[in-house]
């Protein structure tokens, strides 16, 4: 907060519901922040509905030097690194979508990307440990319902990995050394949409998809 918009003092917060009824929630929000606490207002979905986060500290430099997310890029890059050489050209793609294009699909969606359940057993333990740890700085009440959530989606086998050679504007990965600053876990109930370049945006959307 004291590197991105001058403090705590900058950001906005709401509350929505009655405090103390079992159905309300909690939000702040302001730059690079949407944060929650969500007293089940929301139904099927994990945090109360999408969240925000990022940092701008390391804007345009390679590694992204004291940024808060930079170890997020190091550990899903620990899953590119393990894949072979067909399983990287499925996961590679050209062009990221827009970083704030995290609306929930249908089952029957193509996702970007390389399907988890195509994975061998210990690729897919190195996603499951990213996953957990993306979501280890939120409550253990809304890790165990993200988690859930993943579950009724099909959990990892219907989950897509994607790492992008550009971003949304066309511009390649820091330093252009395959280390990959752009990634995507996105299935049924999920998407987390990482975008580590010039900086740390992140947006993420868990839960079921309500009919339209």
């Amino acid at each position: 907060m004291e590197d991105d918009w001058g403090g705590f003092n900058s950001y906005t917060m709401a509350l929505f519901g009655q405090p103390g009824t079992g159905k309300f929630e909690w939000e702040m929000t302001g730059r690079h922040l949407t944060i929650r606490a969500d007293g089940d207002s929301v139904a099927n979905a994990a945090f109360g509905g999408p969240i925000v986060y990022g940092h701008g500290k390391g804007d345009s430099e390679v590694g992204l030097p004291g940024n808060l997310f930079a170890y997020q890029v190091k550990m899903a890059n620990t899953v590119f690194l393990a894949l072979d050489e067909k399983q990287r050209e499925k996961a590679l793609v050209s062009q990221a979508p827009t970083e704030t294009q995290v609306l929930l699909q249908d089952q029957q969606v193509q996702f970007p990307g390389i399907c988890v359940g195509e994975l061998s057993s210990d690729q897919k333990d190195l996603v499951e440990m990213t996953i957990k740890v993306i979501l280890a700085p939120y409550r253990e009440t809304d890790v165990e319902e993200a988690m859930a959530q993943l579950k009724q989606g099909g959990g990892l086998e219907k989950l897509n990995l994607s790492f992008y050679k550009t971003d949304a504007h066309g511009e390649p990965d820091l330093g252009e050394d395959g280390e990959w600053e752009i990634w995507r876990l996105e299935g049924p109930t999920f998407v987390w949409h990482f975008r580590g370049q010039p900086h740390v945006h992140t947006y993420v959307n868990i839960g079921k998809k309500t009919p339209s």
